[in-house]
């Protein structure tokens, strides 16, 4: 099984973008928003994603993850018939040490929220905290995407 270790922060300020390298346009839905397992479809720029992630371990910082690369044309059929409500996004990748932070900043419903994500190869393994990196919330089921679908950040 392909296993996913990350943590997430949430974003102080907005200094991380000069640092970006690149910077991805996103979208999403997700067709299964179940604990046990999440479905999601996705656009990344001209490209197109179906993702299954398994349930968080107890720390929430690792799970099952399984991605394969569809059709643009796949995921927007997809989208049509996935649960209500799509996440958009541009994701920054800005380099930290050894490491590359994920950094999502969020629009429509979620528009002020800006998480980062760091993926480790074990759950302890050290990495270089940016200053712009605020509050850890590893775990916190209301920043997980299939959350921010149904009770979005404007609604908090």
């Amino acid at each position: 099984m392909a296993q996913e270790i990350e943590r997430k922060f949430l974003v102080k300020s907005d200094v991380f973008k000069a640092k970006s390298f690149k910077n991805t346009k996103i979208v999403q839905g997700f067709l299964s928003t179940v604990p046990e397992r999440t479905v999601r479809v996705r656009i990344k720029d001209d490209k197109g994603f179906i993702t299954v992630k398994g349930i968080s371990n107890q720390s929430g910082t690792s799970r099952y993850e399984w991605e394969k690369e569809i059709s643009v044309e796949d995921a927007v059929d997809l989208l049509k018939i996935s649960e209500p409500g799509v996440i958009e996004k541009t994701r920054f990748h800005v380099k930290s040490g050894n490491h590359i932070f994920e950094v999502d900043e969020f629009y429509g419903t979620n528009e002020g929220l800006i998480v980062a994500e760091i993926e480790l190869d074990s759950e302890g393994q050290s990495f270089l905290k940016p200053v712009w990196l605020g509050e850890e919330v590893t775990g916190q089921v209301k920043y997980f995407n299939s959350m921010l679908m149904k009770t979005p950040f404007k609604n908090w």
